[in-house]
């Protein structure tokens, strides 16, 4: 049986040569290593590595695709579908490094930290123009109650915030637990001092946040976006940086073609005043390149032994 794990950096490697199988490595993602037909029966990737049917065209004896990532919107599961190949992803992992750094990018627009420090580093210890905002009993609107809009009621509650949600499904013992209030998304647009997205990109999602959602805002928000970036289109960023407090974002609309060759126009954007960017980090810690590792290498084993696949998407 030939596997193929993409985007494999050494610790990745290690872990999965414990596995009873051949296996190929590569280090980059599968579109710069696959030119021509391979015999790969199942392959493990990252979110660089798109899945399209040009790819699937070069893999006949495909049967598994594994994402070691929550988001899947790099693979075409449709396609994946119609040829009976099956597709995971990775679930539950990013809950708590997503909602911290959230609240990362928040405190910083909050209370301008990253500025005093840049300053007091160049030996300029002025902060009279740094004046910032409490979270106390501010009011926090989450878009998804998933695993990491969970999280970021957890650390929402610890500050006092006021906690309101928008989501397809509502966990009620969760919701009383951490006193959240059910909200329609337009309201909470309307009403919240701070927005946070967590969300996955979906054909009912791509664009949640458009030119026209945007305008409902107040203009002392704060919104962070650590789900996708497509979830926010470049235009509603690109109004909003001028008219609200301030916009956070670990993630950007096209981020894979931006970060490799960066546009005027995306440089520009990412300079305003009010923009925190951070290109695609939140999920960067060790214990959660360990989760990723430890359930990946666990789903490997299980096809190998023909066992149920965990967090199938397709």
């Amino acid at each position: 049986m030939k596997i193929a794990v993409f985007e494999a950096d050494k610790e990745c490697q290690e872990v999965f040569k414990k596995l009873d199988a051949t296996i190929d490595f590569y280090q980059e993602d599968i579109n710069h290593i696959l030119k021509k037909e391979a015999q790969y029966v199942a392959i493990s990737i990252f979110v660089h590595s798109k899945i399209d049917r040009s790819i699937l065209d070069l893999l006949p004896n495909l049967q598994y695709i594994q994402t070691r990532s929550t988001g899947f919107d790099h693979i075409d599961i449709e396609a994946c579908r119609k040829r009976g190949i099956a597709v995971s992803n990775v679930q539950g992992y990013a809950g708590p490094p997503v909602a911290e750094f959230a609240f990362s990018l928040l405190l910083n627009i909050s209370r301008k930290t990253d500025i005093a420090i840049a300053r007091a580093k160049e030996g300029n210890f002025s902060y009279k123009d740094l004046l910032g905002f409490e979270l106390f009993e501010k009011r926090l609107g989450i878009v998804g109650l998933g695993t990491i809009g969970k999280q970021m009621a957890r650390i929402a509650h610890g500050f006092g915030m006021n906690i309101q949600a928008y989501t397809r499904h509502y966990d009620e013992a969760f919701c009383s637990q951490y006193n959240i209030e059910k909200s329609n998304y337009d309201k909470l647009l309307q009403t919240s001092d701070i927005v946070m997205f967590a969300v996955p990109l979906t054909p009912k999602t791509y664009h949640m946040l458009d030119l026209q959602q945007a305008k409902l805002l107040q203009p002392h928000a704060v919104v962070i976006n650590v789900a996708r970036g497509e979830i926010i289109s470049t235009e509603a960023i690109e109004y909003l940086s001028n008219r609200i407090y301030g916009i956070g974002v670990d993630v950007i609309e096209g981020e894979k073609e931006l970060l490799k060759n960066p546009t005027p126009q995306f440089l520009q954007l990412i300079q305003k005043q009010n923009i925190r960017y951070t290109p695609h980090m939140a999920y960067f810690t060790k214990e959660a390149l360990e989760r990723i590792r430890k359930i990946s290498v666990e789903n490997m084993k299980r096809f190998i032994e023909q066992k149920e696949i965990l967090h199938r998407i397709a």
